[in-house]
């Protein structure tokens, strides 16, 4: 129970990664955290690529970053929907700017581009957006999971179990 102060928000929308979404999630509580559940609206049910649904309890745009110690993006299909909303790319860029942990994995780096977070840094995530942080200036990592400075990476679902050490990790120093 080492994380209890801290409040993370986790980013979900329509056809997100199971596993890449609850593990974390459960992991987060866990440790004590305040997960609150975010994405484009509040209060909006989405079905997982594999079947489990998760709610949002707020819109991200409506989240202060400052009252925030992280935020994490799951992948799968939802980041292509996220990284359109105003609202979560503004979230991911300020709590850049304010040097606190932004965690992504597989497909995630696609907000983590169109927050304009990504060039001059590591990343890694999905060989199916390598292409894209490659192009968006950052230089590809192919690791399980790593951090440079506030920013978490997980390479696929089957990185999870390092991707959750290395975020939880992240959050204890922080």
């Amino acid at each position: 129970m080492d994380l209890t102060n801290h409040r993370i928000a986790v980013l979900v929308d329509k056809s997100f990664e199971d596993l890449e979404f609850w593990v974390p999630t459960m992991r987060l509580r866990e440790e004590g955290g305040e997960v609150v559940v975010a994405g484009r609206e509040a209060h909006a049910t989405f079905t997982g690529k594999h079947g489990l649904t998760a709610t949002t309890e707020t819109a991200a745009g409506a989240l202060d970053p400052d009252a925030l110690d992280a935020v994490v993006v799951p992948g799968g299909w939802a980041p292509d929907k996220l990284r359109r909303d105003e609202g979560v790319t503004s979230l991911v860029a300020e709590m850049d700017a304010r040097e606190k942990i932004v965690a992504q994995i597989c497909h995630a780096g696609l907000v983590g581009i169109s927050a304009g977070i990504v060039e001059g840094r590591r990343a890694t995530g999905s060989q199916g957006i390598k292409d894209d942080l490659v192009n968006a200036g950052a230089e590809w990592v192919d690791e399980p999971a790593f951090q440079e400075d506030h920013l978490v990476w997980g390479r696929v679902v089957e990185d999870i179990p390092a991707f959750c050490r290395t975020l939880v990790q992240a959050l204890k120093i922080d």
